[in-house]
């Protein structure tokens, strides 16, 4: 009998202790702007993080990696994608885009990197200078996060794991309307004036409220075709040094 009420006192506590614990933590942010406005700061004072992205949408299919530096002067960043079908290597700094033009597509005695603008009057700016810088800006968190400040409503948050580490996540619905032209990759700049409604973002955090992933679904507004892009971010603080072309490279 001794042993049997020592079992009962030990289960009488545990259970005290189950009922009387701290119930789960409730994720750090119920608006949309408060969100967006703490992931910004915190991907600043991250530093750099590399990042993929794979591109899904509509007949656009793509994979890219990359490093970024993030800090008050906007973000750099070196990548590589398959955007036009082969490897293409990208450099934005400064505000400027660059592209190393495969050797296949240039020029007799060209030079290797062209500055590539969507309104870009040179032959690789329009042909591909639209596409390109709407993925630089679709691999730059900020640039979801100010589309999230902008016309974000958060539908869902909970806090959970992703592979395998502690992170927020939210599931917030974008208004398209309120975006203007400032659309994802692989929409057409006039997109907002053919199709309508809202669309799904969402956004993990880690624990000091970084970006580790960002997924945003266009299937309700491009009907009928995948339409999917997915930004992962990892080594956070990692070294990085990143640069513009030579200049006398760029043509």
């Amino acid at each position: 009998m001794g042993a049997m009420r020592k079992a009962a006192v030990v289960l009488l506590f545990a259970l005290l202790a189950g009922a009387c614990s701290d119930p789960p933590r409730r994720p750090a942010f119920e608006d949309a702007r408060a969100l967006a406005d703490a992931a910004t700061a915190a991907t600043t004072s991250g530093g750099s993080a590399k990042f993929g992205t794979d591109v899904a949408v509509g007949s656009v299919r793509s994979k890219g990696q990359g490093h970024s530096r993030f800090g008050a002067g906007g973000t750099a960043q070196v990548m590589t994608t398959d955007l036009l079908g082969e490897p293409l290597e990208l450099r934005q700094v400064a505000g400027k885009l660059y592209a190393k033009v495969p050797e296949g597509s240039r020029d007799e005695g060209g030079k290797p990197w062209v500055v590539v603008a969507a309104d870009g009057t040179d032959p690789f700016s329009q042909i591909a200078g639209g596409s390109l810088t709407q993925l630089a800006a679709q691999n730059d968190p900020a640039h979801t996060l100010g589309e999230i400040r902008t016309a974000g409503t958060i539908v869902a948050a909970e806090r959970g794991l992703l592979d395998g580490a502690a992170a927020e996540h939210y599931r917030v619905e974008l208004d398209l309307a309120r975006l203007g032209t400032d659309l994802p990759a692989g929409l057409p700049a006039d997109a907002a004036g053919q199709v309508g409604g809202k669309f799904p973002v969402e956004l993990w955090l880690d624990e000091a409220h970084r970006p580790v992933q960002i997924v945003l679904d266009l299937s309700p507004i491009l009907p009928g075709s995948e339409a999917r892009i997915t930004t992962r971010y990892s080594d956070w603080g990692s070294p990085v040094d990143i640069q513009p072309p030579p200049a006398g490279e760029v043509g």
